[in-house]
């Protein structure tokens, strides 16, 4: 819950106030500086919270990992649960700065959408983006083939490269709970849209599981 809440302040939070403040020498990071916001944050969690829970702090990458043998369904659920609860409190926390205060950020909330007519594109590029992210969680952190104390860095610098992708098509989501909590305070057309950000992101992230049982199974000559 705290991870995902750090991720949704600290992401959300970029795109809110300093993805294109005019005016304000140095503040607008653009696209570079949300995508470095975004990864940065599950770096600082990966190694904040790693030991205790795995850091998942996306519903996707639990279910990657439920699909991958290495937690039960209960534990998924309730990893699940509490990763929206963490994606509301930091949606919330932003809605608070928000509204007490002016901003000149390109959105209020962080929150994913897609331009009308788009609705195929932005689901082939959340379910692959999320594919590869989650691909690569599952690889970095096997407990054979992984990377170890290296784990955290490579996905951090993955979502990275995935945002500098994916924020001109959908805002990038590849993460249910980091949708649902901006749309819950965006409404409108994010929370008509969400259906999308949560089903491609979870398929994507099924698919991932698949994959890696067939590259990172040991195989007996």
């Amino acid at each position: 819950m705290i991870g995902t809440m750090v991720l949704v302040l600290m992401g959300c939070g970029s795109a809110v106030f300093a993805g294109s403040v005019a005016g304000t020498v140095g503040a607008g990071v653009g696209t570079i500086g949300v995508a470095l916001a975004f990864g940065l944050s599950v770096v600082a969690m990966a190694y904040t919270i790693g030991g205790i829970s795995g850091c998942h702090i996306n519903p996707a990458i639990t279910l990657g990992v439920y699909l991958s043998g290495r937690m039960s369904g209960k534990d998924a659920a309730m990893y699940m649960l509490f990763q929206v609860a963490g994606a509301i409190i930091g949606s919330a926390i932003l809605f608070a700065l928000v509204s007490s205060g002016a901003h000149e950020g390109p959105t209020a909330t962080g929150s994913n959408s897609f331009a009308e007519g788009m609705g195929l594109q932005a689901f082939i590029a959340e379910a692959v983006f999320t594919f590869i992210f989650v691909l690569v969680v599952l690889g970095t952190t096997d407990p054979e083939k992984g990377a170890g104390n290296f784990a955290g860095l490579a996905i951090g610098l993955t979502l990275v490269l995935i945002h500098i992708v994916c924020i001109p098509i959908t805002g990038t989501s590849v993460n249910p709970a980091r949708s649902i909590g901006p749309a819950i305070f965006e409404g409108g057309v994010a929370l008509s849209q969400l259906w999308l950000f949560i089903v491609a992101p979870l398929a994507g992230a099924a698919l991932s599981a698949c994959v890696w049982k067939l590259l990172g199974g040991t195989h007996k000559a």
